[in-house]
């Protein structure tokens, strides 16, 4: 598959297709929500590690979780002081949440905002996308366009030379990823941000 400009980027994204683009961690593979078994396919993935939900903006994703008031209040606190960011929160899924981004437990599903411009252009123009790093399961994270476009051959990767995207990857590490649970924070991984 060519390298792709950021408007076909987005099309094939809202065509269904999986595609690949920097965040401000490691680059995704994304792709709409309802097609989410095209992005365990291509990474091999067992269905006992979820996708999560990545969006332009924190009101983009409340939506698709289900809390009392004071929860949401608890979770906007924190979206406040880490989004965008390199935070992953992991809280009740409402019934917008397909089943397939969390097949062993679809009672959850993980959200997040990154703090990278061209990821939220995408974004922003997509709508919310089920996502993951870009690598096979179990191995390393793949951290440049021509190693996704060699490991995945079928995924449209936004160009290397769109807008210097691929020269703003600010970690290269994972994202910090916090369960709520029992009214408190259990930390999954450990990540960029420290709770």
């Amino acid at each position: 598959m060519p390298t792709a400009s950021l408007n076909e980027i987005v099309h094939a994204a809202l065509s269904g297709q999986v595609v690949s683009f920097p965040t401000d961690t490691v680059p995704a593979l994304a792709v709409s929500p309802p097609y989410a078994a095209l992005v365990f396919a291509a990474k091999k993935r067992t269905f006992d590690k979820p996708l999560i939900l990545m969006a332009a903006s924190a009101a983009d994703l409340w939506d698709y979780v289900e809390g009392n008031q004071e929860e949401r209040e608890i979770w906007r606190q924190m979206t406040e002081k880490h989004w965008p960011g390199p935070l992953t929160l992991v809280l009740p899924a409402s019934e917008k949440v397909p089943k397939v981004l969390n097949p062993n437990d679809p009672s959850t599903i993980g959200i997040r905002v990154p703090a990278h411009a061209i990821a939220r252009e995408i974004l922003g123009r997509t709508g919310v996308l089920a996502t993951t790093s870009a690598n096979l399961s179990g191995q390393e994270p793949l951290l440049t366009p021509e190693a996704i476009m060699t490991t995945f051959p079928s995924v449209t990767v936004l160009a290397p030379t769109e807008r210097q995207a691929w020269g703003i990857i600010n970690s290269g590490q994972p994202s910090t990823v916090a369960r709520w649970q029992c009214q408190r924070w259990d930390i999954l991984r450990q990540g960029a941000v420290f709770l």
